[in-house]
């Protein structure tokens, strides 16, 4: 058994922020720079509009942060089925005074449209790796899903953790590692395909442009 371990986050269904930041001046190049059009990564503005909306982000790689929470957990695991990732995902657009406040920026800062254009989005992601005392090592799944509508990204949480959390990984990463050759000389969407048709779940569906 690998014992992940869902937890109790759940996604926000509002997809936006109303409230305007505390700033007077337009703002600069660098707060919107490194801009993720199809990811979750939050550019200095939209950090400022997180903490006045009291929604909280989290460090994510580095510089990067992001609206996440953790979907499932394991325990410290050295080998056999360990869990690289299990995260939620989100990202917002902007009504109200928010949006009021970006449209008037935009006058003299056009890169501001990159926030006024976006559309709320949310998102699954589970990574599941394999290693052993012999060396082997490979994903045994990493399974993303994008969406602009959170009725249907919240059924396949639904779904999905249903899933996950009854597949004895342990057992399904050595039997996936005796039927390597019908996977690992595949690209990468091919593997993908292969290893959702595997566990029996819908096909990955990410990297879903954000802008309107």
């Amino acid at each position: 058994m690998s014992y992940i371990v869902l937890t109790d986050n759940q996604f926000s269904p509002e997809g936006y922020w109303n409230n305007p930041v505390d700033k007077v001046s337009s703002p600069l190049a660098v707060e919107l720079a490194l801009f993720d059009q199809n990811g979750y990564d939050l550019t200095r503005l939209e950090q400022c509009f997180a903490q006045t909306n009291l929604t909280s982000f989290h460090a994510h790689r580095d510089h990067r942060h992001a609206l996440k929470a953790a979907w499932f957990t394991q325990q410290s695991k050295l080998e056999g089925a360990v869990l690289n990732h299990s995260l939620l995902f989100e990202r917002k657009g902007y009504r109200g005074e928010a949006l009021e406040q970006l449209q008037q920026w935009a006058h003299t800062n056009p890169l501001v449209y990159k926030l006024i254009r976006m559309r709320p989005k949310w998102g699954l992601d589970f990574s599941m790796d394999y290693v052993d005392r012999s060396g082997n090592v490979f994903e045994v799944l990493h399974w993303e899903y994008d969406g602009f509508n959170y009725e249907e990204v919240e059924h396949r949480k639904q779904q999905l953790q249903i899933k996950f959390a009854s597949i004895d990984w342990d057992d399904a990463a050595v039997n996936m590692l005796k039927l390597k050759d019908q996977w690992h000389c595949l690209d990468f969407f091919a593997q993908s395909d292969w290893k959702c048709d595997y566990f029996g779940i819908v096909k990955e569906r990410f990297k879903m442009v954000i802008w309107d």
